[in-house]
């Protein structure tokens, strides 16, 4: 097996080369090929078919989105159950005051820098990118979905 590829803010984007690179083109030529066809062929049998198309791919792109949410649901919970155990009292007290993005962006924090960075988060309410770029000790997240 391949060794995978330390990661860091530069790399940490997830592609699914069968999802981004199959499964989205397909569905976006087709719903081009269906709009020229309606164009060329003009009816409700034509119509039909873009609008079949744009629900289509819609339902491709929500079930994405659907996984997505589900999976970063389960990262905050990950990650206030680690907070938890790696924060000091009067920090651990202020883990609700976290938003999503700041709890999702926090997972590639090594357990070494997550206290001063949530102190940094909390005080500048850094974005999830700022947070990402400040993350010295990356700690990898492979399984995103």
């Amino acid at each position: 097996m391949a060794e995978k590829v330390p990661q860091n803010f530069a790399n940490h984007t997830r592609w699914d080369p069968r999802f981004h690179f199959f499964v989205l083109p397909v569905f976006a030529i087709s719903v081009i090929i269906a709009i020229v066809h309606l164009v060329k062929h003009p009816g409700l049998h034509s119509a039909w078919i873009v609008v079949f198309m744009i629900a289509a791919a819609t339902a491709v792109n929500r079930f994405r989105t659907y996984s997505q949410r589900v999976q970063d649901r389960v990262i905050r919970l990950e990650e206030r159950l680690r907070m938890a155990i790696l924060l000091d009292k009067p920090l651990r007290a202020r883990i609700g005051d976290l938003s999503e993005s700041q709890l999702v962006a926090l997972r590639f924090a090594s357990d070494g820098e997550l206290p001063a960075l949530v102190e940094k988060a909390l005080a500048q309410k850094l974005s999830n990118k700022d947070i990402k770029k400040a993350i010295t000790q990356w700690r990898p997240d492979y399984w995103r979905v």
